[in-house]
């Protein structure tokens, strides 16, 4: 696919003599802060490449939390207006702040002085109009995958058309939601998608979007920061993430109960979220420890042995970057993105698999020598393709991509 493809061959003479264009002006807008962790250290990397490529024109986000990219260059949401509405259920409250980073995008996009665009999905569809009307070329980045997951569907069915006073209340509440449409003409709109796996590009291909609109951006990781530590003499698996049924929890928990391996323990590293209670009560061992949410997993998974991580989907897992890192194999899901190959950094399993996840963990526990072939083999696979370097490397690429799609 179009973009930095793996172990892809060099380029042709012809390629790389080819005009390669950065912008003069970049504003970025995110739902999210500059500086912490997960997406918020996405964004700060993303800033990093124009800033220290000398095209940062702003970035508008919720917040601020880091100090090498000037403050000035970014403008800070975080006392904002819609506090005031804070109030309603979280799906609206949560509309109406991501509309309102819109709006404020799209006011920055009509002073002229921008020459590239790039935002996230279901962050920016007034936003990628008025780039559209000036010919600003645009970048939305998918964070999972194609809103349909893959799947053709029909579109949302209108409102009733009442008038009453509730109705109107009713619908004015409506509004603030995130529908299906507006993701719908965000994809449209944009010059380029960037996708952070293949199996998210497949969600794109199946709806029929050409190959030049999807750019593969995987992720980054720090490699200083994650690096493998001391292998323990338990066999210890960990799972490193949000205890919910869509990374898969319910089933490494049903796995763990049933295999009762000797000498062996499960740490449970994330917050616990209510509908993970149930399965910790029906499957709980007295070798599991779940620990809760932690500001340095690095510390746990470095005091591993595998990391085991079946979720249902994920646009691309930063944990399985994280994992790798610290040189772990990894039981995992072709939903959770690429940085595993089967059989090479770990074993992939078809999500739901309990059979295939508990061979695997069987495997690894009477096979310490594949732990350890894996585990380094997954090191040098970051190293060597997934740190913050490459990340910028390639969206810097993305950026180029995108401003020839115009001019």
């Amino acid at each position: 696919m179009p973009g930095e493809t793996l172990n892809a061959p060099p380029p042709s003479r012809s390629a790389s003599l080819a005009p390669r264009v950065l912008p003069a002006h970049l504003l970025y807008s995110i739902f999210a802060r500059i500086g912490g962790s997960g997406l918020d250290t996405d964004a700060f990397e993303t800033l990093r490449a124009s800033y220290r490529g000398g095209f940062l024109g702003k970035a508008i986000a919720y917040d601020n939390r880091q100090k090498e990219i000037p403050a000035s260059l970014i403008h800070s949401l975080r006392w904002h207006p819609v506090r005031l509405i804070s109030f309603l259920d979280r799906p609206y409250y949560y509309g109406a702040k991501k509309k309102y980073l819109d709006w404020i995008a799209s006011r920055h996009l009509t002073s002229g002085r921008y020459d590239l665009f790039h935002s996230w999905s279901g962050d920016c569809l007034q936003s990628l109009r008025v780039a559209n009307q000036r010919r600003i070329p645009s970048i939305v980045e998918i964070p999972t995958w194609h809103r349909d997951r893959g799947r053709l569907k029909a579109d949302e069915p209108s409102g009733t058309g009442s008038t009453s006073s509730s109705a109107w209340f009713r619908k004015g509440k409506s509004g603030l939601l995130l529908e299906r449409r507006r993701f719908i003409e965000e994809y449209e709109l944009a010059d380029l998608l960037l996708v952070l796996s293949e199996m998210a590009a497949d969600t794109f291909r199946v709806q029929g979007f050409p190959e030049e609109k999807l750019f593969y951006l995987p992720r980054g990781v720090d490699v200083d920061r994650f690096k493998p530590g001391r292998r323990p003499e338990k066999f210890r698996a960990i799972f490193s993430g949000a205890l919910i049924e869509r990374k898969g929890i319910h089933h490494l928990l049903e796995v763990w109960h049933r295999l009762n391996l000797p000498d062996a323990e499960l740490w449970l590293v994330g917050s616990v979220h209510e509908e993970a209670k149930p399965y910790l009560k029906k499957f709980w061992r007295d070798n599991i420890r779940a620990l809760g949410f932690v500001r340095d997993p690095e510390n746990y998974l470095s005091q591993s042995t595998v990391h085991v991580f079946p979720s249902q989907w994920e646009g691309s897992a930063k944990v399985t970057y994280e994992a790798a890192a610290c040189g772990l194999p990894q039981i995992t899901t072709r939903e959770a993105g690429d940085v595993v190959r089967d059989g090479i950094e770990g074993i992939i399993v078809r999500p739901g698999d309990v059979d295939a996840i508990a061979a695997a963990l069987e495997h690894f526990q009477r096979h310490p020598e594949i732990v350890e072939r894996m585990g380094n083999a997954a090191r040098r696979r970051v190293v060597e393709n997934f740190t913050w370097g490459h990340f910028r490397t390639r969206l810097l690429d993305a950026y180029k991509v995108a401003m020839r799609k115009v001019t």
